[in-house]
């Protein structure tokens, strides 16, 4: 028995001596993945991802064999490098994104340098530790070769080039017997990034990511009557119940209406005050008059004010691969420009940015739009320094102050019109505090202290931070709002128009500066303890739920000081205002918020908001919003809703099926 046991130590000595460099590759790959899940998605261990990890790795290792000894060497080295540049470039993409890096944004590359200030922004020191790895690798090549490692191998290596890749194709069967069905439809729509990188891992989500990418190429070979069907059912039933009569409809019949696209800003700026000075003073006056409502939640993906726009515009989800505007603008879609062109109106959008900028030139007349100005419609000073640059370009004030003729051109011209203003100033990173002006965003003081002797004091606060930055720069977007509104106002621009204020998506400001923002303690210039009562924790979900922006309807004509608490998402806003001005839409998927459903967000991740719950598709777990009890059937109810909403959007997205089937389109057959 021992020398059996001392026979199979003996082989397992033998073993690591004689493939050092490849368990070495083995080793710093694996750890790479870890740190990677670690810094984006959390430090949570599963063993699927574990299993994927070392199959994609062995397998793509074991070819190494393929190669003589001291050729080895270079084919690790680019693996690794390949490893370890994948895995700095998605933990800088995720701080900025919230999700993993997509072979289809390679269609979108050219719009990187417009915002690589943003991206810099979030580069830190700590990313490139990652490189610690190739360093290893390399001295650990550097050594072997002084030991004349690869001579020696080279000599004595027995023929085991292929038996190598048996033991990765041994993982790769465990890996696959070992998820589900519902894994399997998670990987081919690929709804939550986060959910696959965490349990699968970065090689294997790459892997499909891979095979995503390929799928719109195939369509008309892969899934097409499955999504078809499911297409003509769902529009069959809508069509049939949807028969909306409430306060509003046909309230807006025939005015005019402006819709506002506020660059980043969020609900919480809101009443928001710094030293008793608010925030965004006029946007809370705007939010008071009109109807706000203050759970509107953006629905984006990888696309941000792209897929803002194309989800407000039509009604239908962003795509689950790549960006409607850029990879799939060739599609039929019905957008609200094109319901307004059809009773008479003028529709436009301004945008003082290049028009090619996330395909906008292109998808702007695919959405129904009669005239698109952008860059070149406007005065864009090309000295750097100018003050009218502000952030990415053109300042929102001089934008304001130009597109106001343009707009008295077209209500000249025009007997109806609608039209999109898009913003730019309030874009991240937040860096031109000079342009933004006067905001203090540190914290004055005073307490009476033990002896009774009053301490007054200024505190940092959020100064230096991502969110005083933004902070400035909101102020800066709220003072240019109250100049154009004060231009169409000295026009007589207002007069029989509808405005639509709308925050395209959060800013994306980091979790631990919203911690300060609520828990600040002045006097110690430090977050106050977590036991303090008053103290307002920031987890996830706390933090998902301020990613809501604001939705603002207001006329000049008359205040409606409503203030809407039911939950509502960008595919709400063309149904609610299809209602409002007298016209049918047919493809959104959201509904009218002034309707008696119950309000629902379906986010591109799975995850789902009600006034009730929010579910997360990530962790399969959900938080109560009121003290109502939930039932197991009501989550399960929303979940196969928003695989439905999903599912028939991403139909319409990568089939055209709007184009395709809309003509066979039959009678409701309930379920």
């Amino acid at each position: 028995m021992k020398t059996k046991k001392k026979s199979v130590t003996n082989n397992i000595k033998k073993f690591v001596k004689n493939n050092i460099l490849f368990i070495s590759y083995i080793l710093l790959s694996v750890i790479t993945e870890i740190f990677l899940r670690i810094s984006t998605v959390g430090g949570h261990f599963y063993i699927k991802a574990l299993y994927a990890d070392l199959a994609v790795v062995l397998l793509l290792g074991s070819f190494g064999y393929l190669f003589k000894p001291k050729n080895r060497f270079t084919y690790y080295f680019i693996l690794l490098f390949f490893y370890v540049g994948l895995c700095v470039a998605n933990i800088i993409y995720y701080q900025f994104y919230t999700s993993f890096i997509s072979v289809d944004l390679f269609a979108t590359a050219s719009m990187i340098t417009q915002v690589d200030d943003s991206l810099f922004a979030k580069m830190h020191f700590r990313h490139f530790l990652f490189l610690i790895f190739l360093v290893i690798f390399i001295l650990i090549h550097r050594k072997l070769k002084k030991d004349k490692y690869y001579e020696l191998l080279a000599n004595n290596e027995e023929n085991i080039k292929y038996r190598r890749i048996i033991i990765p194709i041994i993982l790769i069967v465990i890996f696959l017997f070992s998820i589900s069905i519902y894994d399997i439809g998670k990987y081919a729509k690929k709804w939550n990034r986060e959910n696959i990188l965490r349990r699968y891992g970065m090689y294997v989500y790459t892997i499909t990511d891979l095979v995503q990418s390929v799928h719109p190429k195939i369509d008309n070979l892969y899934g097409y009557d499955e999504e078809a069907l499911l297409f003509r059912n769902y529009y069959s039933c809508k069509w049939e119940d949807e028969k909306t009569v409430n306060q509003y409809t046909n309230r807006f019949k025939d005015k005019n209406v402006l819709f506002i696209h506020m660059e980043s800003i969020q609900n919480f700026l809101i009443d928001l005050k710094i030293n008793e000075e608010e925030v965004t003073p006029f946007l809370n006056k705007i939010a008071k008059e009109g109807i706000y409502f203050n759970k509107f939640y953006p629905q984006i993906s990888i696309g941000t004010s792209s897929d803002t726009e194309f989800t407000l515009l039509t009604g239908l989800m962003p795509s689950s691969s790549g960006t409607v505007f850029v990879n799939y603008y060739d599609r039929k879609y019905y957008g609200m420009p094109e319901y307004f062109n059809k009773m008479g109106y003028y529709s436009f959008s301004m945008h003082a940015n290049d028009a090619d900028y996330w395909n906008r030139k292109v998808m702007h007349e695919r959405l129904g739009y009669n005239n698109f100005f952008a860059k070149e419609s406007f005065e864009v000073p090309e000295d750097l320094e100018s003050d009218k640059l502000v952030g990415l370009g053109l300042s929102d004030k001089e934008f304001f102050n130009q597109l106001i003729p343009k707009l008295k051109d077209i209500k000249n011209e025009k007997d109806k019109y609608f039209g999109t203003i898009i913003t730019l100033s309030n874009h991240s990173p937040f860096n031109d505090l000079e342009a933004y002006g006067d905001f203090d965003v540190t914290m004055k003081y005073s307490y009476v202290n033990a002896r009774g002797r009053r301490i007054s004091g200024n505190s940092p606060y959020l100064e230096n931070t991502t969110m005083g930055k933004y902070l400035k720069s909101s102020h800066y977007a709220d003072s240019a709002l109250k100049d154009l509104f004060e231009g169409l106002k000295r026009e007589n621009l207002l007069d029989n128009t509808i405005i639509v204020l709308y925050g395209d998506h959060e800013a994306r400001i980091p979790k631990n500066d919203f911690e300060l923002l609520y828990n600040y303690d002045p006097k110690e210039n430090a977050l106050i303890s977590r036991d303090d009562e008053e103290y307002i924790s920031m987890d996830n979900y706390a933090y998902d739920l301020l990613k809501s922006t604001p939705l603002i309807i207001w006329s000049n004509e008359e205040e409606f000081e409503s203030t809407i608490e039911k939950t509502m998402g960008m595919y709400d806003v063309l149904p609610t205002i299809a209602n409002m001005f007298g016209f049918k839409e047919k493809y959104s998927l959201g509904h009218d918020i002034f309707d008696d459903k119950e309000g629902i967000v379906v986010f591109p991740n799975g995850n789902v908001l009600t006034d009730s719950v929010y579910y997360s598709n990530l962790n399969e777990e959900y938080i109560s919003l009121n003290d109502n009890p939930i039932s197991e059937d009501y989550i399960n109810n929303i979940k196969e809703y928003a695989n439905e909403i999903l599912e028939v959007s991403n139909g319409i997205v990568t089939h055209n099926l709007i184009e395709l089937e809309t003509n066979k389109v039959g009678k409701c057959i309930k379920k």
